[in-house]
């Protein structure tokens, strides 16, 4: 049972940096306090993990098959990749990091069918871009909405700030029900857990990481790439949560931190490029092309000296 530990530390490191991406823009345009959006993600990722988190569980068993060793190390390399980018304030792609440090071990093993890797860095690439043009759907579709309800500014506010909650809300369960695979889907292949379990497990740990730690990466990505009003904070919530969703929905785990970082950039395309701050911009890109790097490495080696 010992290796479930490294399973929990990668959940907490998964909520710490991913937890951001629901509840970031919202809490850095001041609609809601730090304390109430990590609550309230935390609630929602356990929901999400336990109704949809078996799809996305069942697709990174496929790729290489699993022993209680390799899991627990595959879990160990991604959970301490994505620690190290949460100290350096970047949201980066949990999803990465485990394929990453699954693929080392079986560079190390010799063995895995990778047939399937193919449809889940399409789904990488797909989801950036696919919250970037959902906002920018969304942006003109819903605030044209609002001008033709001829809302007064208090009613327009407070309707702004509950979307702003609800959107984040949904964001979170989006977060757990793709995202727990990436926290306790090997445990499912080795049989240390049932489905459900692994559910509770990854789901419980993802939220710690959201409750405990989870500021610094806020701080990036509601506050550094590009300043949000709550109207847009709530369409790039939104599109994002829509996206991951989607692909929670066909069983391939992906990156919130694209998804969020895509939906922003659309609406600076909007609102013009002079509003994107670009050395932030190519800090996040960095973290994301070094995240299944550093994991596949560091799992390539701890596998081969330790097994």
């Amino acid at each position: 049972m010992w290796r479930l530990l490294s399973g929990a530390f990668m959940g907490w490191s998964l909520g710490s940096n991913d937890s951001a991406n629901t509840f970031g823009t919202a809490v850095f345009s001041h609609k809601i306090r730090y304390r109430t959006a990590v609550v309230l993600c935390a609630v929602f990722v356990i929901v999400g993990a336990v109704l949809e988190g078996g799809r996305g569980m069942r697709t990174l068993g496929g790729l290489v098959e699993q022993t209680r060793n390799s899991a627990f190390v595959a879990s160990l390399a991604a959970g301490l990749t994505v620690t190290l980018m949460t100290v350096l304030k970047l949201p980066v792609s949990t999803s990465q990091a485990v394929v990453g440090a699954i693929i080392g071990i079986g560079l190390v093993r010799r063995t895995g069918d990778y047939s399937g890797l193919f449809r889940v860095v399409v789904a990488w690439v797909a989801t950036p871009i696919g919250a970037m043009i959902a906002a920018m759907i969304l942006y003109p579709l819903l605030g044209r909405l609002l001008e033709v309800a001829r809302l007064n500014i208090f009613t327009r506010d407070l309707l702004v700030k509950w979307g702003l909650i609800a959107a984040g809300c949904y964001g979170a369960y989006a977060l757990g029900a793709n995202n727990v695979a990436n926290v306790s889907g090997v445990y499912v292949q080795t049989g240390q857990l049932t489905e459900l379990q692994a559910a509770l497990l990854g789901g419980g740990s993802i939220a710690l990481g959201a409750l405990t730690f989870s500021r610094n990466v806020m701080v990036t990505v509601g506050k550094k790439l590009v300043r949000l009003d709550p109207f847009s904070a709530f369409i790039a919530v939104l599109s994002m949560a829509t996206v991951v969703h989607f692909f929670a929905k066909v069983g391939v785990p992906v990156s919130t931190s694209h998804g969020i970082v895509g939906a922003v950039l659309g609406l600076g395309l909007l609102k013009g490029m002079q509003t994107i701050r670009a050395r932030t911009l190519l800090w996040i890109v960095f973290g994301w092309l070094g995240t299944p790097s550093i994991a596949l490495v560091m799992a390539y080696f701890t596998f081969a000296l330790l097994f």
